[in-house]
């Protein structure tokens, strides 16, 4: 990093945020993994994940309503297991490949995500975010202002309804995790790999489901197991939703696009309660995250301690990001979401086709 870009601070330097290339070369000291603080959190978040499932599978049986309750920290505890795929599959959660990978692995028969299917769509992600011209598998499908207006009658409801609120967390996390990750969607030619990982993570579901129908029954099994897969999975749709998909976010066609300037403009800084951080393993730091894969979720905290600068980039509390909800299109003129409401009020499909036209 140049001089011009930095300057003394204590044991740490000061960071232009908007030097992207800068903040990437920054983050570099914080990407060495912790073998013992990786074993620390896989136990304290896998063993009460077993103990709570457990206690909610035997409390239907007596008090329906004792078991439903349940179900919330078990999902909670299971977005947190779901973070640390997340890192297996960046290489950062252990310093050795083959423990990630394997971890990785197994986590993925309880969050029903195959594990090596899942990191390629997921680099694919990380490779393309905020890029118009490349938008691939891996992400929210962003249609812009003019593409919705061109858009026959039946493809612009088809979009509203994926943007749908109901669609979006109710109906598509369910068949995500349910339906869509039981064959390698978007990689049937991507090699033998995606297809053994998702065939041996659907066998490995299948015995564990049953010996779970086997040994608590059809009430436990339907009232606790999918209502936590199902939460669970919500949860984690709307924390990928808002990481990317906020007014001020970043999107930009070749040439102008630059990877490091979508990572850290383009992914938010999700400012959690405490509580809710620690469920889900900090990946509110998205935009850190996005700029160094490799840095281990339980070190994301330190780079903002350290770089206080970073935790102002891209910050979205949780009252501010339910108003992310209703943006759906992106406006390459103001380089902002909008709503579909925004677009009737400002364009109309007449003035955004005839935009379109003259670009």
């Amino acid at each position: 990093m140049s001089p011009d870009h930095i300057a003394a601070s204590g044991d740490h330097a000061l960071l232009d945020v908007t030097d992207a290339k800068g903040v990437s070369k920054a983050l570099v000291p914080y990407r060495r993994a912790k073998p013992m603080r990786g074993v620390f959190e896989v136990a304290v978040t896998a063993a009460p994940l077993v103990v709570i499932w457990a206690l909610a599978c035997t409390a239907v049986h007596f008090q329906v309503w004792w078991g439903l309750v349940l179900v919330v920290p078990a999902a909670g505890f299971l977005v947190r297991l779901f973070m640390i795929q997340h890192d297996c599959g960046h290489g950062s959660f252990f310093p050795d490949k083959h423990a990630n990978d394997w971890l990785g692995r197994v986590i993925g028969v309880l969050t029903l995500t195959p594990y090596d299917y899942w990191r390629q769509s997921h680099a694919v992600h990380h490779a393309s975010s905020g890029a118009l011209d490349n938008r691939t598998l891996g992400g929210v499908e962003t249609l812009t202002v003019e593409e919705y207006a061109l858009l026959k009658w039946r493809g612009r409801l088809a979009y509203r309804l994926y943007r749908h609120p109901l669609v979006m967390f109710g109906l598509g996390p369910t068949y995500l995790f349910l339906i869509q990750q039981r064959l390698p969607v978007g990689l049937m030619r991507g090699g033998w790999r995606p297809w053994l990982s998702t065939m041996g993570t659907n066998l490995a579901i299948a015995a564990l489901a049953g010996g779970t129908f086997w040994l608590m029954g059809a009430r436990a099994f339907l009232m606790v197991n999918v209502p936590i897969v199902v939460l669970a999975g919500t949860i984690g749709i709307w924390l990928f939703y808002v990481q990317h998909q906020f007014e001020t976010t970043y999107w930009a066609r070749d040439p102008e696009w630059d990877l490091r300037d979508a990572a850290l403009r383009g992914s938010s800084h999700y400012d959690l309660p405490p509580v809710v951080r620690w469920f889900t393993a900090n990946i509110g730091v998205h935009h850190v995250h996005h700029l160094s894969s490799r840095i281990p979720f339980y070190r994301l905290r330190e780079v903002l301690k350290d770089h206080p600068q970073l935790a102002a980039v891209g910050r979205i509390t949780l009252w501010q990001s339910l108003r992310c909800i209703n943006l759906s299109l992106w406006d390459e003129a103001t380089q902002r979401l909008v709503s579909f409401r925004d677009f009737h009020r400002a364009y109309g499909r007449g003035a955004a086709i005839a935009r379109a036209a003259a670009a």
